[in-house]
């Protein structure tokens, strides 16, 4: 078994692009299900996924974890973005919601 040498939280869309470089005749039975999985639940490409995460988390002041979220998730409207940010239990003002959105649709 491998060591695990970093813990970092990632999309769906950057575990497909990750699993999509293994050949399927390699993958064990649970990478391939994740595959599909995140192949069937990922709206955008890795690449995409990731810039942005990144602009989230540096320009909206979110978590790793929050901003994952919000990426796989791709809400549209402030009202979608409204019910996942509500459960995070912290007070996220109304101009960072909006440029969360406009990051989101930059990317999706």
């Amino acid at each position: 078994m491998e060591e695990v040498k970093e813990r970092k939280p990632i999309s769906v869309a950057e575990v497909r692009e990750i699993l999509g470089k293994i050949d399927a005749e390699e993958m064990d039975q649970i990478q391939r299900w994740t595959l599909d999985y995140a192949t069937k639940f990922s709206s955008i490409d890795g690449k995409e996924a990731r810039k942005a995460r990144q602009r989230l988390v540096k320009e909206c002041e979110l978590t790793d974890e929050e901003a994952v979220e919000i990426v796989n998730i791709c809400p549209m409207t402030l009202a979608e973005l409204r019910a996942f940010t509500f459960g995070w239990k912290k007070l996220i003002m109304p101009k960072t919601l909006e440029n969360v959105l406009k990051i989101v649709k930059e990317h999706a």
